[in-house]
């Protein structure tokens, strides 16, 4: 049995939409087997799924195909995620690293962005 890529990202519940699944592969953040794919490419069992979410790269490992969309309980039925640890922790740092004004502050100033701009570097 075989799958399309778009189709599948959506019905394991990595995508939101199969549109946006479409979308991620157009822009060539799907990766399977190390080839960037089309949305229309079809999956065998065992494929390695790549997804580019900035700043990491997520792998997954196609296990089965679902008749349809899958409450998030089943999805380890379907897909294991085999994503080195090393990502999440760059996912970590870059979250830590993002400074968040106060609501309502408005655009930062010339030397609210400087004084930004040093604590970045």
């Amino acid at each position: 049995m075989e799958y399309r890529i778009d189709k599948y990202l959506w019905s394991v519940r990595l995508f939101k939409t199969r549109t946006l699944a479409s979308e991620a592969c157009k822009s060539k953040k799907i990766i399977i087997n190390n080839n960037p794919v089309k949305a229309s490419r079809n999956l065998k069992i065992g494929d390695i799924i790549e997804i580019k979410q900035m700043p990491i790269v997520r792998k997954f490992e196609v296990i089965d195909f679902p008749k349809s969309r899958v409450s998030a309980k089943l999805v380890k039925d379907y897909i294991i995620e085999t994503t080195p640890e090393e990502e999440f922790i760059k996912l970590k740092i870059a979250k830590t690293s993002i400074i968040e004004r106060d609501k309502g502050t408005g655009r930062p100033t010339k030397k609210d962005r400087r004084l930004l701009d040093k604590l970045r570097d």
